[in-house]
């Protein structure tokens, strides 16, 4: 049995895939990429256990995040959960889709776990877009430990698929929207978002 369709692995990109150009209306470098939604686990700040990952852009198709590792998101005890980590990789790499504008869901996400996150460690993330076609986004990452430049811990690529906001409608709860479309950070957020058909 083929693990992959066509024997081809979702992260290999074709060779008629293009670097994308930053969008015009991209948050500027050195500005929060504001989440999207307050109460989800990664970057939602009104989430009680939640990561609280902030989310920086930077220059070209880059963006930075950070969290701190807690006891609530433990695993082995001390030790970061290696799901919680993929967690943070996947907010970081989506995050990189607004600076293209453009709203997408994972659709393949592998991670390289390299040494243990413990407890109380700070987690640096870098990602960026590295090739589209079609609706298909490739990014990758990886995450310092306690400072920017400290020993890289995990990495991650991901391959993301471009959506319309009906996908949200159809799949989400909607009472979760309803709330959603009331915060003045969500709208602002999805303002002038390139849409797929």
């Amino acid at each position: 049995m083929e693990r992959f369709v066509g024997g081809v692995h979702p992260l290999t990109i074709p060779p008629d895939a293009v670097v994308p150009q930053r969008h015009k209306d991209a948050p500027a470098p050195g500005h929060e990429i504001a989440s999207h939604y307050r109460n989800c686990f990664g970057c939602g700040q009104d989430h009680p256990t939640g990561l609280h990952i902030a989310i920086t852009a930077s220059e070209g198709l880059r963006i930075t995040s950070e969290f701190e590792v807690t006891e609530h998101h433990q695993g082995a005890p001390g030790i970061a959960h290696g799901g919680l980590l993929a967690l943070a990789f996947d907010e970081s790499l989506s995050a990189t889709n607004w600076l293209i504008r453009v709203p997408a869901v994972t659709a393949h996400l592998e991670v390289s776990y390299r040494m243990p996150v413990p407890v109380g460690t700070r987690v640096f993330i870098n990602a960026e877009i590295i090739a589209v076609k079609g609706r298909k986004m490739w990014s990758r990452a990886e995450g310092h430990l306690n400072t920017p430049d400290g020993p890289v811990g995990v990495g991650a690529e991901a391959l993301f698929m471009q959506v319309s906001l009906e996908h949200f409608e159809k799949y989400g709860r909607a009472e979760d929207l309803q709330v959603a479309a009331t915060d003045p950070r969500v709208l602002d957020h999805i303002a002038g978002l390139d849409i797929a058909p």
